[in-house]
């Protein structure tokens, strides 16, 4: 992000340490016996899981414990309780606000080895998993059954389905599938104090009491560690297509939207636009081309159904009427071959941007009308001083994602953009973290998406659930009074 080394986070925000104890050697001598072979305490072991995929954050931790069981996360969270030594809990580390990486010299607890397949039921579809499961794999197992993950992001390939959860992320599919607040059926989670907690249940309906699973998703391990999860995986779709399209304006993606809601109807599983700024840059950085002409904006369109001529006809037949009405100025509708790569155009925008420097993400939930409003003003706002501002994301669950490019981190570009990017965000009644969670970036801004009351009462379940702070600290909320 502008230099090999990454300052430190704690230095360049100006963070200072709670009161936690420090690591000492007979520490670590207990977690080897615990789980020998499996503990990292070497400075070039440790380096890889201290920094973001950003490169944007770093921590200081000098220990990696890899667990392989929810036991073994039981006693070193009940150590690490009794002890007062703070955990960060990691996934595959594919976060983007730096919330899965330490901030001072937290012990990181890597679910990398927590990846056992624990049951799948071809009848219910409902998949049992141990949190580390990486979301590809876990993706390519059930299409050999028939099924798919009800999720889907660019990150498949190294983030961990844990960690989605503990993320509530979002991505491509949630259109046609919805969020993982109603897809994850059960978790098993260890608390602070290392108890573990059994919710992993099976069944879709289940009415006996609060529903406590929904506490722990999107709470970015900062209420417990989460060790299984039980799923709901939907029938693999027989036939998959995607049109890719060009439009001359974002009037026109709005009106091609509501348009193609109206004659693809059941069979819509996603509609994603990028700007041609986004366009530009994975075509300079990852060597791909557009499979249509230049166009100000592009819209990736995908069907999911169960009879391809039948899906097929419906599109050929949308996207004849989205041209002859002039909203869509050229588009295809793409084959085998192209289908993945007219995917990867909008999956590999995230990885384009980090080769023109420093990248200031921000993840937006606006209504659609006002969706790509933020990104005209943020450019008319930064003029020069940034390199590129872009935007693209899932238009069709309002989901902008914001995108500003410099040389090198600049804190007086920063303040140009924050906070001024969540009063706009405030006004227009949005949410200043769609999918991406709050981490330590944002965790300052959440008044501008929740009531005071609100981050009250969510200060004071985590001060029930972890009385002495020691999970992931530093993120997620502002500290309590």
């Amino acid at each position: 992000a502008g230099s090999p080394e990454v300052v430190p986070t704690c230095e360049r925000y100006a963070v200072r340490r709670l009161p936690f104890a420090r690591l000492a050697d007979g520490d670590v001598a207990f977690f080897e016996r615990l789980m020998p072979g499996r503990v990292l305490t070497g400075e070039e072991e440790v380096k890889p899981f201290n920094v973001d995929w950003l490169k944007s954050v770093r921590g200081c931790s000098q220990l990696v414990l890899k667990p392989q069981t929810t036991a073994e996360v039981s006693q070193v969270l009940r150590y690490c309780h009794e002890r007062n030594l703070a955990v960060n809990p990691q996934g595959g580390n594919t976060g983007l606000v730096g919330g899965s990486v330490p901030v001072f010299d937290e012990i990181i607890l890597s679910t990398a080895l927590m990846n056992q397949i624990i049951s799948f039921d071809k009848v219910s579809g409902i998949l049992v998993c141990q949190a580390g499961c990486v979301l590809e794999r876990l993706n390519e197992y059930l299409e050999e059954q028939g099924f798919i993950m009800p999720l889907d992001l660019g990150a498949k390939g190294s983030c961990h389905i844990g960690g989605n959860v503990a993320t509530n992320a979002g991505g491509l599919r949630l259109l046609r599938y919805g969020s993982l607040r109603g897809t994850v059926l059960g978790l098993e989670v260890v608390l602070a104090d290392g108890s573990a907690l059994d919710c992993l249940t099976s069944l879709r309906k289940d009415n006996t009491g609060y529903d406590l699973k929904q506490l722990f998703i999107g709470s970015e391990g900062t209420l417990g560690v989460i060790t299984a999860v039980s799923i709901l995986c939907p029938q693999k779709p027989k036939a998959v297509n995607l049109a890719f399209l060009g439009c001359q304006s974002f009037a026109k993606v709005l009106e091609t939207f509501t348009t193609c809601r109206a004659m693809l109807g059941e069979i819509l599983s996603a509609y994603e636009f990028m700007d041609e700024k986004c366009m530009e840059l994975v075509e300079r950085h990852l060597k791909l081309s557009s499979p249509v002409a230049d166009s100000p904006f592009y819209v990736l369109i995908e069907t999911s159904g169960s009879n391809s001529a039948h899906d097929e006809e419906k599109l050929n037949n949308f996207l004849e009427q989205a041209m002859a009405s002039g909203l869509v100025s050229d588009g295809t509708v793409a084959t085998d071959d192209k289908k993945i790569k007219a995917s990867l155009l909008r999956e590999r925008i995230t990885e384009a941007l980090t080769h023109e420097g420093y990248v200031y993400k921000y993840d937006i939930s606006l209504p659609v009308g006002k969706l790509y409003d933020l990104v005209t003003d943020m450019r008319a706002r930064l003029g020069q001083s940034a390199k590129n501002v872009v935007g693209y994301g899932h238009l069709g669950d309002g989901n902008l994602h914001l995108n500003i490019t410099a040389e090198s981190y600049s804190h007086s570009l920063l303040d140009a953009i924050e906070p001024f990017v969540y009063e706009w965000t405030a006004r227009c009644s949005g949410s200043i973290s769609a999918e991406h969670g709050l981490g330590f970036k944002k965790k300052h801004f959440i008044q501008y998406s929740k009531p005071g009351e609100a981050v009250a009462l969510m200060q004071q379940f985590k001060a029930m659930l972890d009385p002495k702070g020691i999970l992931n600290p530093y993120k997620t909320l502002p500290s309590a009074p």
